[in-house]
């Protein structure tokens, strides 16, 4: 009677048990995927929302500074309080910059070469300031390398530039826009007397107010020189035999007050929650330019409120998961991009989390319109710097789940890794690219780039890769590490390995 009782008893038991592990299974069947709600949060008509409003007329393009801009980063701040985000700003969500409005003053300006063959003053008609700083020097030796040649740049150090002129020589024909968004890292970092830019031509010195951090080393002046005797005396291959004497007068200077919009998406694992991945995107753009008929607000809904949308939209599904990622996710929007970098340059010089602890970034750019590169471009992302990191792999994986193809650029990718946040990150050492959907379209810095024209369910579903990828990082034991076999990533590895 005895026996039977147990062994009745255990068959139930089984049978139970069986039966739990059964409704268990079923419950883990019906509950969605991460994939499918992260894609249930973050929809095309919420992004097209936040473009809308700060790519309308009403801010003005976003200047930086500007009023427009002001009320774009109390939006976003907005936002991300209310994706239940952390504040991880100086001020709640902002992280206040302190900078300067810095007008150029060019009277009395002077750029002189002593060479063998005798002295040239260069004529103040040939001259433009691209960064205004005072100098005042004579004799001065100088380091030439040809400003195309990122790697010759990237390989000199202090102990070489220091002290001296540092002459980045353009050939006839070749741009030099792909060096303006880098001389202020190449500045700090060099700390020579004066950079020369050697060229074929130019535009008079603007007189237009730029922006200098009041918190840095002391500005370095740019300056631009296309006058022909002095190409002629300097420009000749091989090392120059000649020394500079400057005299550039100091700028009159106005504090303003600039933010970079920073929220936390804090981690769960007790071990973990203290390193971070970075998803940032740009704020700002140009403003208002000229005057007269016809419109004159560059809206920048593309570039990049396109960007800025889609940190905000990311934050808010990730944030609504029911369980968090194992690390840190920082969502931040930068000020001043479209004037070389500055809000990036400016977090990677006062990181609000260390910057040792970071293990990646993912930049948003140019997400929203698929009319792109001569072409049509639905389903797809590019990615700077395709190779430079395993930060790509991510992407990639996340492309696959999704269905969104990630693709390398062979003609842009490392050309234009320079031109975005992702860069100012690099330099500190974090694996850090930016993604984007094309790297030209028809109304690229002009007003015409406006909220209507993007494509916003090809914008979300870029997004929701984006997330996926995020995700993914922020809850993975493995870190994304620079590519050792790319030689462009030298330098990234380095700066990794000093934090």
């Amino acid at each position: 009677m005895k026996r039977t009782f147990r062994s009745g008893w255990c068959r139930q038991c089984c049978l139970r048990f069986l039966l739990i592990l059964a409704l268990l299974a079923a419950v883990a069947a019906a509950q969605p995927s991460t994939i499918q709600q992260i894609a249930a949060r973050l929809t095309a008509n919420d992004l097209k929302a936040d473009v809308s409003f700060l790519a309308s007329d009403a801010l003005q393009g976003r200047g930086t500074p500007s009023p427009g801009l002001d009320v774009a980063a109390e939006y976003i701040a907005a936002q991300f309080r209310r994706a239940g985000l952390d504040p991880a700003g100086d001020d709640g969500y902002f992280q206040t910059a302190h900078f300067a409005n810095v007008t150029p003053n060019t009277e009395g300006m002077e750029f002189t070469v002593e060479a063998s063959t005798g002295t040239i003053q260069a004529p103040k008609a040939s001259m433009a300031l691209q960064q205004p700083a005072a100098a005042d020097f004579a004799h001065a030796a100088v380091v030439k390398v040809p400003g195309t040649d990122a790697a010759a740049i990237g390989a000199l150090t202090a102990d070489q530039v220091r002290g001296k002129v540092l002459l980045l020589d353009f050939p006839e024909g070749s741009s030099r826009m792909a060096i303006y968004r880098q001389l202020s890292g190449i500045a700090n970092r060099l700390q020579p007397l004066l950079i020369a830019l050697l060229g074929s031509g130019g535009q008079p010195t603007s007189t237009t107010a730029r922006l200098t951090d009041m918190t840095s080393a002391p500005a370095i002046p740019v300056l631009l020189v296309w006058d022909e005797s002095v190409r002629t005396a300097l420009g000749k291959p091989g090392p120059v035999e000649a020394t500079i004497s400057a005299h550039i007068p100091a700028p009159a200077s106005a504090p303003v007050r600039l933010h970079n919009v920073v929220g936390l998406l804090r981690g769960s694992d007790p071990a973990l929650r203290d390193t971070y991945v970075m998803l940032t995107a740009h704020y700002d753009h140009v403003g208002v330019r000229g005057a007269g008929e016809g419109d004159h607000i560059y809206n920048g809904a593309n570039d990049d409120a396109s960007g800025t949308a889609s940190v905000i939209e990311i934050a808010n599904a990730l944030a609504a998961l029911p369980a968090r990622p194992k690390r840190s996710i920082v969502f931040m929007t930068f000020f001043g991009e479209e004037l070389g970098l500055v809000g990036s340059h400016y977090y990677a010089t006062h990181p609000v989390f260390p910057l040792a602890k970071t293990v990646a970034d993912i930049n948003l750019e140019q997400v929203g319109r698929t009319d792109v590169d001569g072409g049509t471009s639905v389903g797809l992302v590019n990615v700077t710097g395709f190779d430079y990191s395993t930060l790509t792999d991510f992407i990639r994986a996340a492309g696959d789940a999704t269905g969104l193809q990630v693709v390398k650029d062979e003609q842009r990718n490392q050309r234009y890794f320079a031109q975005s946040d992702n860069q100012a990150l690099a330099d500190a050492g974090v694996p850090s690219h930016t993604l984007s959907v094309g790297y030209m379209f028809p109304d690229y810095h002009r007003p015409g780039d406006e909220w209507q024209k993007l494509d916003y369910d090809n914008l979300a579903k870029v997004d929701r890769t984006v997330a996926l990828a995020a995700f993914r990082v922020a809850d993975s034991l493995e870190t994304p590490q620079w590519n050792k076999n790319i030689p462009n990533t030298e330098r990234y590895i380095k700066a990794r390995q000093d934090k």
